[in-house]
């Protein structure tokens, strides 16, 4: 059984708790530290799509339609809907000759509660240009416009950009895609099972590659600069990704999936790390992810207090009073040695 990662307390009475795993590795792909079961096989989901979007780029896809920056941080990302990432995705698809009919992500509310009142106030359904995985969805598009193949049923596992994708990715998980048990995600696209330190050993490739004069490593470190130059276009207004992204890149950057899995690179020390939380919440994720930052100790106490919150954070009712806490356990990264 894993160990437990997250206490929620009542009072001062612990209520429940949240078991997971934590894996990092170094640059040789050598676990430096772990808690429960790095072995433990479950699915990257959207911490996935900073290696989806590397076939795109590998290819010169940006260069060859003009994407900025931006643009390519919101195919990394798993966005809010806010209007402004709907602009940035609208962009691309112009880009690329596209609209957004061609999305086959699927329909979801915005994830803001004020963008979502404002469909539901003018009696507007969402489309998929809402859905959170529209800008990765984008990215495919381009990539089917660039190589020339067919945009319709992209997301089906046997079209060719999702073969190349599948294939860039058990490169980076240094994993056989033959072990690799094929799922649909939330937005339909394929989505792979790997082991929990393979999903580190890819965060730490994203940084070793970075300084290599390949097609890779310069894709990996487009990558780090858009998601570092655009954080908000990695998730948006009160979203961990963006307001961490916002004081720690280039040095650590993360993403978030669902299931309650959360991917980080130390991209200077080449280290990789990969966060399951077992029972799928997504707030223990950003718990531990923050207990790990403030235990690197790469940035001051000022730059974490804006963070702190999110490695423990009151409770409150509907009254807004304060009935407990939610934190990391006592010591979880002691054994750390940094």
């Amino acid at each position: 059984m894993n160990p437990i990662l997250v206490e929620v307390y009542r009072a001062e009475v612990l209520e429940s708790f949240h078991r997971g795993v934590i894996c990092m590795v170094n640059e040789n792909g050598e676990i430096i530290f772990s808690k429960g079961d790095p072995h433990q096989i479950c699915y990257p989901r959207s911490a996935m799509k900073l290696l989806q979007v590397l076939p795109l780029i590998m290819h010169g896809g940006k260069d060859t339609f003009g994407f900025t920056l931006d643009e390519m941080a919101i195919m990394c990302g798993s966005h809010n809907g806010e209007l402004e990432h709907l602009s940035v995705v609208r962009s691309i698809l112009t880009k690329i000759g596209c609209d957004e009919k061609q999305l086959e992500c699927g329909a979801q509310y915005p994830s803001g509660r004020n963008d979502a009142n404002h469909l539901i106030k003018n009696n507007t359904a969402p489309t998929a240009i809402h859905n959170n995985c529209s800008g990765k969805h984008a990215g495919m598009l381009a990539l089917c416009k660039l190589l020339g193949f067919e945009t319709k049923d992209y997301i089906h596992p046997d079209h060719p950009i999702q073969v190349m994708i599948m294939d860039a990715c058990a490169n980076m998980y240094e994993y056989p895609k033959e072990k690799m048990v094929t799922a649909l995600d939330g937005c339909s696209a394929p989505i792979y099972s790997v082991p929990v330190v393979n999903q580190a050993i890819a965060f730490k490739n994203i940084a070793l590659h970075e300084k290599q004069n390949t097609s890779l490593g310069k894709a990996c470190k487009l990558v780090i600069e858009a998601i570092s130059a655009h954080p908000f276009m990695v998730a948006g207004t009160n979203r961990y990704c963006t307001d961490m992204l916002q004081i720690t890149a280039p040095t650590v950057i993360g993403k978030t999936g669902a299931e309650g899995i959360f991917c980080m690179s130390f991209t200077k020390q080449n280290i990789g790390v990969c966060i399951k939380i077992d029972d799928g919440k997504m707030l223990p994720q950003y718990n531990v992810a923050q207990a790990i930052l403030e235990s690197s100790k790469l940035f001051s106490e000022q730059e974490m207090s804006t963070l702190h919150h999110y490695r423990e954070s009151e409770l409150t009712n509907f009254n807004k009073l304060k009935t407990g806490t939610i934190k990391t356990s006592f010591g979880l990264m002691d054994e750390w040695i940094r």
